[in-house]
């Protein structure tokens, strides 16, 4: 992930698309005008019988805090897991923490060992690695990486994804963990040599106890990667093809299960139009079609799974769905492929949205990142959402979790984001299936957003509700056309960190303003 300026505005349409995906207010003569006491009324049509995507799951990433914070003092840490993957309950029947369902862990290309010679001036930036600069393998390295991964399992986290920004330095062209000159900084006679370092990486932490799932080997190569900010290394399509047939038979020779995922673009227009990376982008088409070139989607490693970054396309809200509607119908043009949103934050300005500077603990961010992640799930049909730095130490809109800048101990600071991702990450389990939710003819109003998902196993269904309004709603719900209670409700707001509410009527909902929320049904 880079801190970029927001790109070039581009001007677009499809307004009205939008409401087809908000929750539509039903509308009395009271309301019209906005008159009198009485909270609008919505009811929700919830239609179980018609299903769309199978969620895979809701994840976050290591880098670049938990190397440090992993060996901060127990009571830190295990409080910081808690928060990112506890399923349990407290005894007020609310939620300890989001029960992230993959954990990111960020496989590191040596920076950390070089030091200042790294050109990489934050060293919370540079990653280490469990090769030395020697050539020989440190299994002791990334300690604290390596604990938040047995955190995360032990607390119940399924799958774990592993990783790297850049190639190892002994790898590199220049020696570094980034270009020197925007183009990628490994060498071709070098894949062999990355592609062993990889697998010898997902086999050194299976004989830590750790179950690898999948391995990203390739993280946004749409940028230049050229200022030694962090580490980053841009590829071409061909040669991201060309290093994962390398990949994918170190894989079977060392009868490694993991799968290959590809190829986390910067941008989500990225994986369907060329824009303004040619060669670098139509990810879709390139790796997935079986006329190209660079097609991939036969190895055996390969997941049926192209991954994107929704940064830089999520403002102004038109825009959103819009390149969304386009990503869903080109994943959808290649049978039985899946889109997973594989990182995000707020970054830039937004078109005055909102501005990823400033550390902001409270609910305008998380309204913000919860309309996000309904726009990837609803408009994109993304089967997993995954965000940046699960915890952060900057003065940014990049954590989940904050602490103090500090390597050895300091203070956990929690974030409205980190409950309103709850919201989905808590209750939207692993095989949950997405399902259509419609509402009673009204006004729209497209601060209101919704949506729906189903247990395969119980039949027990998750409305997760967005209200950006500064009014109060009150919901009803309708299932299959009956009339239903709600069994029980979570509300992230001002006040409130994915608490579990009373229900006064089970009926009859109120949804404060600015608010999240989730209602659980059992039928």
């Amino acid at each position: 992930m880079q801190y970029f300026s927001l790109l070039k505005k581009r001007a677009v349409g499809l307004f009205l698309l939008h409401f087809i995906f908000s929750c539509n207010t039903k509308s009395d003569s009271s309301q019209e005008g906005g008159l009198g006491n009485e909270q609008p009324k919505i009811t929700l049509q919830i239609n179980s019988n018609k299903s769309y995507q199978t969620i895979d799951n809701f994840g976050a990433s290591d880098a670049w805090a938990c190397q440090f914070v992993g060996q901060w003092p127990d009571q830190k840490r295990e409080k910081i897991a808690d928060l990112l993957f506890s399923k349990e309950l407290d005894g007020e029947g609310s939620p300890k923490g989001i029960g992230l369902s993959l954990w990111r862990f960020n496989i590191g290309a040596g920076s950390a060992e070089q030091g200042s010679e790294s050109g990489i001036g934050d060293e919370w930036r540079r990653a280490e690695s469990f090769l030395e600069l020697d050539g020989t393998y440190n299994w002791d390295r990334q300690k604290g990486q390596v604990w938040f991964a047995n955190a995360a399992k032990e607390r119940g986290v399924g799958k774990l994804l592993l990783f790297p920004n850049s190639p190892h330095v002994n790898f590199t062209k220049n020696g570094k963990a980034y270009s020197s000159d925007g183009k990628s900084n490994l060498a071709a006679d070098k894949y062999p040599d990355f592609a062993e370092y990889l697998a010898n990486v997902v086999q050194g932490l299976e004989n830590k106890g750790l179950t690898v799932d999948y391995v990203s080997p390739i993280n946004e190569p749409q940028w230049d990667w050229s200022k030694g900010n962090q580490e980053g290394c841009p590829y071409w399509n061909n040669e991201i093809a060309d290093f994962v047939k390398v990949l994918n038979k170190e894989f079977e020779e060392k009868a490694i299960s993991a799968k290959i995922d590809i190829a986390e673009a910067g941008q989500i227009d990225y994986l369907y139009e060329q824009g303004n990376r040619p060669g670098r982008s139509n990810q879709i088409t390139d790796f997935f079609d079986e006329s190209s070139e660079n097609y991939v989607g036969d190895l055996s490693h390969v997941g049926n799974v192209i991954s994107g970054h929704s940064y830089f396309t999520t403002s102004p809200n038109t825009k959103s769905v819009e390149k969304r509607a386009a990503l869903a119908n080109s994943v959808r043009s290649v049978p039985k492929l899946k889109f997973w949103m594989s990182e995000y934050c707020i970054l830039g300005g937004n078109d005055g949205e909102i501005n990823g500077n400033g550390r902001d603990l409270g609910i305008d961010p998380a309204l913000y990142v919860a309309k996000v992640i309904h726009n990837d799930l609803v408009v994109a049909n993304a089967t997993a959402w995954q965000w940046w730095l699960a915890v952060s130490p900057y003065n940014y809109k990049d954590g989940l979790v904050y602490v103090d800048y500090q390597k050895e101990d300091g203070e956990v600071y929690e974030s409205k984001i980190l409950w309103a991702l709850g919201n989905f990450s808590r209750f939207v389990r692993p095989g949950f299936n997405r399902i259509d939710i419609a509402q009673s003819s009204g006004h729209p109003n497209e601060n209101l957003l919704c949506s729906g998902y189903k247990s395969p196993d119980t039949g027990e269904l998750t409305i997760v509700l967005v209200n950006s309004d500064s009014k109060a709603f009150s919901i009803n719900l309708e299932l299959d056309k009956q009339a239903v209670a709600a069994s029980k409700a979570y509300l992230t707001s001002k006040d409130k960190d994915l608490e579990q509410v009373g229900l006064v009527d089970a009926s009859s909902i109120e949804l404060p303003p600015r608010s999240v929320m989730t209602i659980v049904l059992n039928p």
